[in-house]
């Protein structure tokens, strides 16, 4: 029997690596601009993304770009609400000037991590995302899982070129080997996560050194062993006219 599997990746972040590595995967996380990339990069991955029939998702992060986005910060829930709206906002409306949309948001690197811990930066985030209804992908059994329940689609992540600690975290990329390269490893991570944790979308990270070469081969692996590549919303419902309405952010 088949099994469907979303491949997601991170995009529009200035790499310069979409054209050879959207056609590989099934959902893309364009970069909103704060984090890295911008105006010109979005654009081009969401035209990308589109013409290929890729689905499109946020992909927001902390205004810190030399860190990459990825060095914690100290920010208070309305911190997280403000910075989240203001990047859904642009990114969306960019996207329907393109003739196109977003399906889904994933935070991005050390807001990512803040929120899969944190319950009250959780549930800022989540209120703003409620405002459009999209699915929230992150760490299952997390903080932001228990936010998004009853509000929002959660759609459980693991992660491909990353090595995870015994309790389930992975392993801070200030630490060696933290990156993960070699393909047959990647895939039978991928498939502790699947049994383990139950996980509908696996990421590879789009600024990765052979980000390109590693999703060839693991969705070569994960075809060959009876995986469908498809994004997790294909079976989504749409948001009804109601779950789109505005939400208050004062």
């Amino acid at each position: 029997m088949s099994r469907v599997l979303d491949l997601n990746a991170d995009v529009g972040e200035g790499v310069g690596n979409e054209a050879a590595l959207l056609p590989l995967i099934s959902s893309a996380n364009v970069c909103c601009g704060f984090h890295a990339g911008g105006v010109a990069e979005a654009v081009r991955t969401i035209q990308e993304a589109s013409r290929r029939g890729i689905v499109i998702g946020a992909h927001p992060g902390f205004a810190d770009r030399e860190h990459s986005g990825r060095r914690e910060l100290a920010v208070t829930p309305d911190d997280v609400r403000y910075l989240t709206a203001y990047q859904l906002g642009a990114l969306q409306a960019l996207a329907e000037a393109l003739g196109c949309s977003l399906r889904y948001v994933k935070p991005h690197g050390a807001l990512y991590h803040q929120l899969c811990r944190n319950r009250s930066l959780a549930e800022a985030f989540v209120a703003v995302v409620e405002r459009w209804h999209w699915p929230v992908v992150g760490l299952p059994d997390s903080q932001l899982e228990w936010a998004c329940r009853g509000r929002v689609p959660f759609v459980r992540e693991g992660f491909a070129d990353r090595r995870y600690r015994p309790d389930g975290t992975l392993v801070p990329r200030t630490e060696p080997h933290a990156l993960l390269h070699d393909p047959q490893e990647a895939f039978g991570q991928a498939q502790r996560l699947i049994q383990q944790s139950n996980i509908r979308t696996l990421c590879i990270h789009g600024d990765t050194p052979g980000a390109v070469d590693l999703a060839r081969q693991l969705r070569n692996l994960l075809q060959t062993h009876g995986y469908v590549i498809e994004s997790f919303v294909a079976n989504m419902s749409p948001p009804t006219a109601t779950e789109t309405g505005t939400t208050e952010l004062s």
